[in-house]
């Protein structure tokens, strides 16, 4: 049996794992490569916040990712096989790593704000 999602270490885990798929992956890496030029030691700090914040309640993150989505939206478009993609690599992700209420948690809170996030973006013509 798999540990549930229970610290920031854990978190920082399933975070780097996810990345390092994203970056790997044909779809999407390039988006954050070449398009966003993510800069990865800041970019995966504020990724530890948001999914602390999500998973964990910690308040740590104060961001908007719907304003960021928007402006990567403006300059790439993005449809909804991205956001599928982005989805299926952190199901599989968290599923690889952990099972039990938090990891349920995380994939459901990930799903949602990812499909928030679409709607708005994709709705916007």
């Amino acid at each position: 049996m798999k540990k549930d999602i229970e610290t920031r270490a854990d978190i920082e885990l399933l975070v780097n794992l996810f990345y390092e798929k994203i970056m790997a992956d044909k779809l999407l890496g390039y988006i954050f490569q070449d398009i966003a030029k993510v800069n990865w030691q800041t970019h995966l700090l504020v990724m530890y916040d948001f999914f602390e914040n999500i998973i964990l309640f910690t308040g740590k993150y104060d961001g908007n990712p719907m304003n960021l989505h928007q402006k990567l939206h403006n300059i790439s478009p993005l449809n909804a096989v991205h956001f599928n993609n982005w989805n299926q690599l952190f199901l599989s992700t968290v599923d690889e790593l952990f099972e039990g209420k938090k990891a349920n948690l995380a994939k459901e809170r990930a799903i949602s704000i990812s499909g928030i996030i679409e709607q708005k973006i994709l709705s916007e013509r």
